[in-house]
């Protein structure tokens, strides 16, 4: 009897199991979406999903599909293929820059309604066509998707572009006193490279700045633990004055003065320390007077920088900086409410300061 009875439970629970499994060679795990916007403004879809088979020579598999939106777009992706695709895996999402100029949070917001996709995958943006980038095979890379995601992680490491996610996408889009940014990569023929950062009013892509210039935005921004800084100091004697700044720390302060009639003056104020890397001026810095005359001319150099970034920043009426949660933390909320910030933004006197410290400098004479 109670054999009998063990057995018919033995089997009850084995084909439950047998139901909820999720065979991996049955699954197409989508790793690396792109969306570009079509003819008629409808949307192009492209899924790249790796190959599992050890014996196929593929590598992975390519989907392209043009609908209406995006939750279509996947309904005929699915038909392409005879695996189910699931998009737990998914590690970056590509917006082209056409669409990402007409506006990202509709796409974003139908990403973060799927359950399975994590709120950490990267926001990308792709200068062109983000399809015929994904879709391109980068020798010795196998698969374009992966390489990518690691460029991407890489860089943002290091402090050269902001780590974007759907989640920190999504939080600058909703928060009224910032504006979300995201990084660009482009075709550069035998690779993809970074190009830039792009900076949104709203959800709309508007302007970006160069990679070389991605750390004096993230001097702007925020603290950094980890950057590296090439200054061009001029010419002296002749010769072009290089100094190479690695191992950056940054440490800012910022402050909001009131100056009546709703207008405001902005502080950020930069402490950086750093090594020289290389220097190729003729000053020995075993001095200290060379040394601190060195520091000096780092810092003019970052501040004018800082200040001709945020000239074009308030030019695009972009405040990718934040200055507006400052502002907004220095009134009431009814103040903030009243006030018109983009309005007011292009017109906020900002102020950089900078003091730069030299850590070591090796053996340079």
């Amino acid at each position: 009897m109670y054999r009998q009875l063990f057995a018919v439970l033995l089997m009850l629970l084995l084909t439950g199991c047998s139901s909820d499994q999720r065979i991996l060679e049955k699954l197409g795990l989508v790793q690396t979406a792109s969306y570009d916007l079509a003819e008629n403004h409808q949307l192009k879809a492209t899924y790249s999903i790796p190959v599992v088979d050890p014996e196929s020579s593929e590598h992975r598999l390519l989907l392209t599909a043009v609908t209406d939106s995006l939750k279509e777009a996947r309904v005929q992706l699915s038909k392409q293929i005879d695996l189910r695709l699931v998009s737990g895996q998914l590690r970056s999402v590509l917006f082209g820059s056409e669409l990402a100029k007409e506006g990202l949070v509709e796409h974003i917001d139908t990403l973060l309604r799927d359950p399975s996709i994590a709120l950490g995958v990267h926001v990308t943006v792709v200068d062109g066509d983000a399809g015929k980038l994904l879709s391109k095979t980068f020798k010795p890379h196998k698969d374009t998707g992966t390489y990518v995601n690691h460029l991407l992680t890489k860089e943002s490491s290091s402090g050269a572009i902001p780590p974007t996610t759907l989640y920190a996408f999504t939080r600058d889009y909703h928060d009224d006193g910032i504006d979300p940014i995201a990084p660009v990569i482009k075709d550069d023929g035998d690779r993809a490279g970074i190009s830039g950062i792009a900076f949104f009013r709203d959800d709309r892509f508007v302007m970006k700045i160069p990679a070389k210039d991605g750390i004096i935005f993230a001097l702007l921004r925020g603290d950094i633990k980890q950057g590296e800084l090439s200054a061009k100091l001029g010419e002296r004697n002749g010769r072009k004055v290089v100094v190479m700044f690695s191992s950056m720390l940054n440490k800012r302060k910022v402050s909001v003065q009131h100056l009546g009639d709703n207008r405001f003056k902005f502080i950020i104020a930069n402490s950086i320390q750093g090594s020289v890397l290389e220097y190729t001026g003729h000053g020995d810095l075993s001095q200290s007077k060379k040394r601190h005359e060195l520091e000096g001319d780092v810092a003019e150099y970052i501040r004018d920088k800082a200040q001709e970034m945020v000239r074009q920043l308030q030019q695009n009426n972009v405040d990718s900086i934040g200055i507006g949660q400052y502002v907004r933390n220095s009134l009431t909320y009814k103040a903030w409410k009243s006030l018109d910030w983009r309005k007011v933004y292009p017109g906020v006197e900002v102020e950089c300061r900078v003091k730069v410290t030299i850590k070591d400098y090796g053996k340079y004479m």
